[in-house]
């Protein structure tokens, strides 16, 4: 089934230009209107294809197309183990196992989220396609929404660095920073001469991340983080600044696979206004086994 939304055009709202209503009353951008015109069920009156200039009458039902007629993205679909904490007709919030990239890429086609997804939604007949919101690091667990469909995307990317749209991020570090919470501003860029490594330097993009020490845990801490601005790296990399890298992380700290296979980080919260109702919602996922066993 296509997902669909619906206006009753209201006697004050007779003789308005389909295009306002959309964009006005069912908040549609113009870059989601100008995908659904074309299409032959994109825009209906009563059931009849109309163009944007169409002023529909009292008691008339305008309906638009969200969802995808076809996958655009050109993911494959893939088997793979999905952890599903919610979903409705509009996104989906999964618990991200370490490992898993969530994109496809180079030496990544098959393996990613994004192919569990597309498959998943290929086999519970959900006209659906893989529309990130924003993104984990493959190491890094836990809570991440995907929108199903262009306009859930748009307006859940538009929360991003807005008080509409929290993340908070558990992590275990070595050592136990001081002040036990503050907020770390340093300006992130790419190293020279790495193809992925991100550095404190004067001329890169600003960059904020709020942390709080939650606990001791021996010589390391269980440490709260939270965004305030979304860099590539840019919670290993504040860390391994103040001098506390994450425990394990091969990049910015030490690795060490026989305390831990992956940099320390955990999505432990989120929540976002749902682009469709305007609801609040919230979820929280606990520490995986892997960083509960550090305190030990």
């Amino acid at each position: 089934m296509s997902r669909r939304l619906e206006l009753v055009v209201t006697p004050e709202l007779a003789g308005v230009k389909v295009d306002t209503l959309l964009k006005r009353h069912l908040h549609l951008s113009g870059t989601v209107v100008r995908r659904v015109k074309w299409l032959e069920d994109g825009i209906l009156v009563d059931g009849l294809r109309v163009n944007t200039r169409f002023c529909p009458a009292a008691g008339q039902v305008l309906s638009v197309r969200l969802s995808d007629p076809v996958r655009n993205s050109g993911i494959v679909p893939a088997p793979g183990p999905l952890d599903i904490v919610h979903e409705d007709d509009d996104l989906i919030v999964l618990n991200k196992a370490a490992g898993v990239p969530v994109h496809p890429g180079p030496g990544h086609f098959s393996d990613t989220l994004g192919n569990f997804l597309v498959d998943y939604y290929e086999k519970t007949g959900q006209e659906a396609d893989f529309h990130p919101v924003h993104r984990l690091d493959r190491g890094t667990s836990g809570l991440l929404v995907a929108a199903k469909h262009p306009h859930a995307q748009e307006v859940l990317k538009n929360q991003l660095h807005t008080e509409d749209f929290r993340r908070v991020y558990l992590a275990v570090c070595e050592g136990v920073p001081a002040p036990p919470s503050g907020v770390i501003d340093a300006p992130l860029g790419p190293r020279p001469g790495s193809l992925m490594e991100q550095m404190v330097r004067p001329d890169g993009r600003p960059a904020r991340t709020k942390y709080g020490v939650l606990r001791r845990w021996g010589g390391r801490a269980l440490v709260s983080l939270e965004l305030e601005t979304g860099r590539t790296h840019q919670i290993r990399v504040h860390m391994a600044h103040i001098g506390h890298p994450l425990t394990g992380d091969f990049l910015y700290g030490t690795e060490d696979r026989a305390l831990i296979c992956r940099p320390a980080l955990h999505s432990g919260y989120l929540s976002f206004r749902h682009p469709l109702t305007g609801e609040t919602m919230q979820f929280s996922v606990p520490l995986p086994e892997d960083m509960a066993r550090l305190k030990v």
